[in-house]
């Protein structure tokens, strides 16, 4: 254990010795005098701080002060009562500062008690209250805050998670603020309380037990209680206005000498116009010239001096900012920063702007914002931080959306128009500009707001330019959300795992199966499209299998049989479930093409027959799309990655499934059928 821990405890227990033991009368001097010490270095530590946060320790620092101050008081009176003496400290204060007089000493100690009790201590209280409520009640403003800035790339992760700490770490303090400032309240109220019980029971204990007149016990005990209530309430206003200066402190660039010198004396005019007050105040009143003028000329000669002070321009302030810029660019150490890819960057022309200004009326952030946290209920999957910009290359109107530097999707929309979608496909009959919708590829049309009305009533759907981008932007993030999950996002969705299952974790990582594995099995179902969100059964799953075998692939078709009740719940509505099937013949060739080697298994189909598979297979989802019903594959466990594997690329959109990837509940019929007889 280090000196310092050490120290802190050891002041603990001392704390705790002066109430038990009774201490001699020069080491109460000496704790006094340390006392006093210490209330001063808190004090000049509170100006000096240019936030609270930066004194953080001080409502737990408060309360052992407190703890401290009392012990002294149950010492003082302890040795007062018993021995008539409290160490030569006390004595100098009831004799010396106080002269000897104890009506003096007593008005002394009352106003100090005022002073702290009713001034300092009321407001430090007040302030602390209705700063800790309205630190609570912004909150999530300033989380959402947090939000857009990272959004719009203003800030990286770590600057977020150093902001949001510091909004925690704000409303902790000044909760714990505003119960320590009851503390020193508890602390004035107890030293009058201490005052009376060593004056009634000093002069008590004088006449009784040590046969002192009631006259000469009346002054001794009256003298000592007056030093030590004076002693005690000493350090006590000096923590008391600490208190207030750390509650009442505002953020700001420097402590608080510089800010009071920097502020107070910003307008010399002012400084003029004080000086001139007091001046004339001596000069036509009977208040002496001696007192006036020297304070009125102070007065006048600071504002003089403060007025040439040479100032620095907004124009020269943003030159030398630059200039510094310039030099930290010019560090050969910066080029290491322009490597870095970001993983998810959007970028528009300077006419879709207003749709990214909330000064504008914007909200682009904000969706962005919703879109990360749909995800993350949808998919399982933390969306990393798209990064906004604007491009002067693209067209006024157009923008792209690139995942690790890759272009993956492009769009145009009209600020001032509205996208509308005809229910049907019979010819449109409302004017507009024809496009495409660009998240499905729906023909579509911009119209303007005066005829938004009739193409409602006509029964079109019509959508805002933000919400057609947001939609873009979810469809386009959802469809390749395989591709954002690397080991170092996996790793992260672990660790979050570990905190509620550590055994599963144990049990899956680092053995049988590396964070590159588990990743690859978790890319797998976001490809298609299935929810990594109930990691605990894809582990569970894992944990199972993944000592019989590493191939990915096979423990991919694992986890998806575990989570049936999910497949089931996303691609089935109703108790019917509509689907092609493949023949027994078709079956067959796909389990005689697999080849079977020490890296995993593959898919040798002979082309000719993969082509007539994959037309005989286009014209049923056709025959059902004609229908309006989402086309969808059933196979055999035992096949259904490798009909994947030769689908994916010619229709990545259709679902492949296997019986056991089903509920036993649902009725399965079949409307299509893959043979290759029929070719």
């Amino acid at each position: 254990m280090r000196a310092k821990d050490l120290i802190v405890l050891i002041s603990v227990i001392l704390i705790v010795a002066m109430l038990i033991i009774p201490l001699p009368g020069w080491l109460l001097s000496f704790l006094i005098i340390t006392n006093i010490t210490l209330a001063l270095l808190v004090l000049l530590t509170a100006m000096n701080n240019k936030e609270p946060l930066e004194f953080s320790i001080f409502p737990s620092l408060l309360l052992l002060l407190t703890l401290y101050r009392l012990g002294l008081n149950v010492s003082t009176t302890r040795s007062i009562l018993a021995n008539g003496d409290a160490g030569q400290v006390v004595d100098t204060f009831g004799s010396f500062v106080v002269g000897g007089n104890v009506l003096v000493g007593l008005v002394v100690f009352l106003i100090l008690i005022v002073i702290q009790f009713v001034v300092i201590t009321k407001g430090s209280e007040r302030v602390s209250e209705v700063a800790a409520r309205f630190t609570l009640d912004a909150m999530p403003g300033k989380q959402m805050s947090i939000d857009a800035d990272l959004n719009a790339g203003i800030i990286s992760e770590k600057d977020a998670r150093e902001r949001r700490e510091k909004i925690s770490n704000e409303a902790d303090f000044y909760g714990a603020m505003d119960g320590a400032s009851k503390f020193v309240k508890g602390d004035a109220i107890a030293g009058i309380v201490i005052v009376l019980i060593n004056l009634i029971f000093g002069m008590i204990i004088g006449v009784a037990q040590m046969g002192l007149p009631f006259a000469e016990a009346a002054s001794k005990f009256s003298l000592l209680t007056v030093g030590d209530g004076i002693v005690s309430q000493i350090p006590a206003l000096l923590i008391s206005t600490a208190t207030g200066i750390v509650v009442t402190r505002a953020t700001s660039d420097g402590n608080l000498g510089s800010d009071i010198t920097a502020q107070l004396i910003r307008h010399p005019a002012m400084l003029y116009v004080a000086g001139a007050t007091i001046i004339l105040l001596g000069l036509f009143t009977p208040i002496s010239d001696v007192f006036t003028i020297p304070i009125g000329a102070l007065l006048l000669i600071g504002g003089y001096f403060t007025g040439r002070a040479p100032k620095i321009d907004k124009e020269d302030l943003i030159e030398l900012e630059e200039e510094a810029e310039t030099d930290e660019m010019k560090r050969p150490e910066n080029v290491v920063s322009l490597l870095s890819v970001d993983p998810i960057e959007f970028e528009f022309g300077y006419g879709l702007i207003p749709l990214a200004d909330a000064q504008q009326g914007g909200d682009l952030l904000d969706r962005i914002v919703m879109i990360r946290r749909q995800l993350a209920i949808e998919l399982g999957l933390v969306i990393p931080v798209v990064r906004i910009r604007d491009n002067i290359q693209l067209q006024p109107n157009e923008y792209i959306l690139k995942i690790k530097g890759n272009e993956m999707a492009r769009g145009e929309v009209l600020v001032d128009h509205y996208l509308a979608m005809s229910p049907s496909d019979e010819e449109d009959f409302i004017d507009g500009i024809d496009t495409v919708e660009p998240s499905f590829g729906l023909p579509a049309k911009w119209i303007s707001e005066e005829v938004k009305d009739q193409a409602e009533l006509m029964g079109y759907t019509v959508v805002d330019p933000p919400s057609v981008v947001s939609t873009h932007i979810t469809e386009t993030l959802k469809a390749h959300a395989n591709e954002l999950l690397g080991r170092q996002e996996t790793k992260q969705l672990v660790d979050h795992l570990q905190e509620s299952y550590p055994i599963l974790v144990e049990e899956v990582t680092p053995n049988p199966l590396a964070i590159g594995e588990i990743q690859k099995v978790l890319a797998k179902l976001l490809k298609e499209g299935i929810s990594i969100r109930n990691l605990p059964i894809i582990f569970e799953t894992l944990a199972d299998y993944g000592k019989l075998s590493s191939d990915t692939d096979l423990l991919t078709e694992y986890v998806r049989q575990a989570l049936a009740r999910q497949i089931t719940g996303q691609f089935v509505s109703g108790e019917v479930l509509k689907v092609i099937t493949l023949s027994g013949q078709v079956e067959k060739i796909f389990a005689d093409s697999i080849q079977q080697t020490e890296h995993g298994n593959y898919l040798t189909m002979d082309p000719s027959t993969s082509q007539q598979i994959l037309e005989k297979m286009a014209k049923e989802i056709e025959k059902l799309s004609l229908t309006e019903q989402t086309p969808m594959v059933l196979c055999s466990p035992a096949v259904r990655m490798y009909v994947r594997q030769l689908t994916e690329r010619y229709f990545p959109a259709v679902p492949i499934l296997s019986y056991n990837e089903l509920e036993t509940n649902i009725e399965i019929q079949s409307v299509g059928v893959v043979k290759l007889d029929e070719i």
